[in-house]
């Protein structure tokens, strides 16, 4: 359904913010060199709101050089005073949420009522974590394994990172490759998706606010093949991280190969919500629906598969199909609207073109159709619910990346697990039950990175996000990203003082 109330007319004035350019390098913002431009599009009306300078090859290598002259001090640090440095950096955040709420709303289309109460929140408890977890860094304890010696492990920053964000959650995962890598000791270069940098630069002004060392955090916003790949290839680098599609994350791991990189990979999921049949319905449908067309659907770990024991599979059809039909479309910025427009018309007429496709051998049961009227101007599509559609179908196998549910029967439990199971992805799931050992059973089996039992979508900073198959690997948030962030070095004393060492022996000399 559509929301026509009134648009709040406060939005971001990003020409006006970024005015001096879409690059952050050695804290202070400049305009690209690669003599192209590129337009922030507002997705809700098609009307640009910011155009700049992309950066080119020369404005990577200076962020490089900017971020590898700032790692020895910074890596030098306590982790008292990098911890403390993110205190201090998690307040201004807090400061100034109002303008990340908004500047996030303009460039991806999200409702105001989601990045104030979900993006932006988020990213603040994330850099309160990162600030304690600074001070935490773990490893083996201290021991005399061999006897003649002392063994310990010191975990030590890498150098300089080199992230690639997306387009669907610019300001959290900003925040996800940016936190642990900095907290850890590193520098990084991030290069935001070309789409959406507002939220991006906001968040490293605000650590130099925040008294965070020039060249600590640098950003450069261009394109995957100019931008994007210089930074990947750089021999300066030492880390690539990347979160966005299998098929790029391919391409990537390519480049960060053939200079032996450590690599982090957070690509595609295609999320099974399996419904048992003594799960609560009402809950599941109301959990379908929030878990499906969260971020309009465009988010890796959005319910995409529900996949509804037998018992159930009509009636949940029918309540999910209902619920769906009450969500509110309109301008992000008005009161009372639950989805925005997807990223762009493009993406917009992907989703459309995979939902056309389906109607030859599946049944769409609401939705299906793009806004005309007042929201005809922007990148909408009504949320979506297919049914009956085959488990290898296009539908079921593809990440669709919208507000698109499919729905399939199963019959026996091993069945629901292992149609969970049958896509090339991993990267989170949920199952829904009110008997605990069935439920425990699913968490077992489902190849995932995540498993939600009875809730679908939320996360929390001190658990870690990442996926299984081609979903990806590494960890981010929470402790075990530190684990991608550090390398570990084993440090053995010697403790006998003595010139000749049994061991000498097996090399030279007699006993």
């Amino acid at each position: 359904m559509h929301n026509p109330g009134t648009a709040t007319p406060e939005r971001f004035p990003a020409q006006d913010r970024f005015a001096d350019g879409a690059q952050f390098i050695a804290g202070r913002l400049t305009k690209g060199t690669s003599g192209h431009h590129h337009a922030v599009v507002d997705p809700a009306t098609s009307e640009e709101v910011y155009r700049y300078e992309l950066a080119g090859a020369d404005d990577v290598d200076a962020a490089v050089a900017a971020a590898r002259e700032a790692f020895p001090a910074w890596a030098a640090a306590t982790p008292g005073e990098r911890s403390d440095a993110l205190h201090r950096f998690a307040a201004v955040l807090a400061e100034r949420a109002e303008d990340f709420a908004r500047a996030e709303s303009l460039q991806c289309g999200k409702p105001l009522k989601l990045t104030r109460e979900f993006d932006v929140p988020g990213t603040i408890d994330n850099t309160a974590f990162f600030a304690g977890a600074a001070r935490h860094l773990q490893g083996q304890s201290a021991g005399e394994y061999s006897g003649d010696h002392t063994s310990y492990v010191r975990r030590e920053p890498i150098g300089v990172v080199g992230s690639i964000a997306p387009w669907n959650y610019p300001l959290q995962m900003a925040a996800w490759k940016i936190l642990p890598a900095i907290a850890a000791g590193n520098t990084i270069v991030l290069k935001p998706a070309e789409l959406t940098p507002l939220t991006s630069l906001l968040f490293a002004q605000a650590a130099t606010d925040a008294g965070l060392p020039d060249g600590v955090i640098n950003i450069v916003t261009g394109t995957g093949k100019e931008a994007g790949e210089r930074l990947v290839g750089h021999p300066d680098v030492a880390m690539t991280s990347f979160t966005g599609s299998t098929a790029v994350g391919k391409r990537v791991a390519e480049i960060a190969t053939a200079t032996v990189k450590r690599l982090h990979l957070e690509l595609g999921g295609k999320a099974p919500f399996v419904v048992f049949d003594d799960a609560d319905l009402e809950a599941a449908a109301h959990g379908a629906v929030a878990g499906a067309l969260i971020n309009t659907g465009q988010d890796c770990t959005a319910a995409t598969r529900a996949y509804v024991q037998r018992p159930l599979y009509e009636a949940f059809v029918e309540r999910t199909a209902a619920l769906m039909e009450t969500v509110r479309l309109g301008d992000p910025f008005a009161a009372g609207t639950d989805l925005g427009p997807l990223i762009s018309h493009v993406q917009r007429d992907r989703v459309a073109g995979f939902v056309d496709r389906a109607r030859g051998y599946a049944r769409v049961v609401t939705g299906g159709e793009i806004p005309q009227g007042e929201l005809k101007n922007g990148a909408y599509y009504r949320p979506t619910l297919v049914a009956d559609a085959a488990q290898d179908s296009e539908i079921v196998q593809s990440e669709i990346f919208g507000p698109v549910l499919v729905v399939l029967p199963f019959d026996g439990d091993d069945e629901g697990i292992r149609l969970a199971n049958d896509t090339p992805y991993g990267l989170a799931a949920s199952a829904w039950s009110t008997n605990v050992y069935r439920a425990n059973r699913a968490t077992r089996e489902i190849k995932a990175g995540c498993v939600w039992v009875n809730d679908h979508i939320p996360i929390i900073s001190e658990m870690p996000h990442g996926g299984y198959k081609a979903s990806g690997f590494g960890k981010d948030m929470s402790a075990y990203s530190f684990e991608e962030y550090t390398q570990v070095k084993h440090v053995m004393f010697d403790n006998t003082a003595v010139a000749e060492k049994d061991w000498h022996r097996t090399v030279f000399g007699d006993r």
